[in-house]
């Protein structure tokens, strides 16, 4: 089995660090909202501590998909193992869904039977601790996965970053509680929280299921195909059709005819066909392209059913 080139090895260690960066800040802030919930005894705080426990499940399940994907092309997958991330963001989303249910379950008990919290200063220092912990990780995750494509890296980031917002409300509806003493707005948090996880369970399963129906590149990734395709063509007299794009994981593909004078050898046509598939390479950071040589006026099959413009985008 083929290595991957030194550069993509670099780039993967880079994003497996990312992920034990996960790992660690969730084990952390887990015991630090455990602490606050056993202390407060608050379901308020203990919401917040079970959607941390998911956050470390899937960062340990995006690790192991991080590694899947990396694995290069072979005689069962001609296309190599990109797509592994979406079925970690596909499992993140379906954790952060049993998450919600077993919040908003715990939630409405405690409306039924009220119990009183106590020590809420501690708690409440313990969780803004968590939060500024999240935060500085999410954000280093969701940078990461944009800079280098990683659906999991991103996914796991944005995840944080919710859960920063989870504790910044629960922290309001506990500081509310001290200054108020309506106990009844512990167990009305955790609904809200509850409400909060089951929304971004549903934005990430959907997110997960579109990619896997290998969606179109990106717009602004499809402006730089373009762009290169109109540069090209103008300076080399040849035309291009039937452009079609998709994204998997890190991964691009792009199949395209190009159109060139019938009077053209083939070895003078192929060299062309490297410099596309290296320009699209050095314009997306890393492509994979397919191209079609075919003489001016000649129709193929794909023409009417694909069209013959640029990409659809534009």
């Amino acid at each position: 089995m083929p290595e991957l080139p030194p550069s993509l090895q670099k780039e993967q260690k880079i994003l497996e660090r990312f992920m034990w960066l996960s790992i660690a800040v969730s084990l952390l802030t887990i015991m630090l909202k455990m602490v606050a919930a056993w202390v407060t005894g608050s379901v308020g705080f203990m919401s917040d501590a079970i959607e941390t426990v998911i956050n470390f499940v899937a960062a340990v399940v995006g690790l192991w998909a991080l590694k899947l994907s990396a694995k290069p092309a072979d005689a069962n997958h001609n296309f190599g193992h990109s797509k592994a991330e979406y079925f970690s963001a596909q499992v993140e989303g379906s954790l952060i869904l049993v998450a919600a249910v077993a919040i908003i379950y715990t939630g409405v008990e405690r409306l039924i039977t009220p119990q009183p919290v106590e020590q809420l200063g501690v708690g409440l220092l313990f969780s803004v601790i968590a939060a500024v912990l999240n935060a500085a990780a999410g954000y280093a995750l969701v940078r990461g996965g944009k800079r280098y494509r990683s659906a999991t890296l991103e996914a796991d980031g944005k995840h944080l970053l919710t859960d920063v917002w989870t504790t910044v409300g629960v922290i309001v509806g506990m500081a509310l509680v001290a200054l108020t003493g309506w106990q009844v707005l512990d167990p009305i948090v955790a609904l809200l929280v509850g409400a909060n996880i089951l929304l971004t369970g549903y934005k990430l399963l959907r997110s997960a299921i579109l990619s896997l129906l290998s969606e179109a590149l990106p717009e602004e990734e499809l402006a730089k195909v373009n762009s290169f395709l109109d540069t090209f063509a103008e300076d080399n007299g040849v035309a291009f059709t039937s452009v079609r794009t998709a994204a998997f994981g890190r991964e691009r593909l792009i199949s395209l005819v190009m159109q060139v004078p019938g009077e053209w050898t083939v070895s003078y046509a192929h060299a062309h066909a490297d410099e596309i598939e290296a320009g699209i390479a050095n314009a997306l950071g890393a492509a994979e392209t397919i191209v079609h040589v075919e003489p001016f006026g000649y129709t193929t099959r794909t023409g009417p059913i694909f069209g013959d413009s640029l990409i659809n985008s534009r």
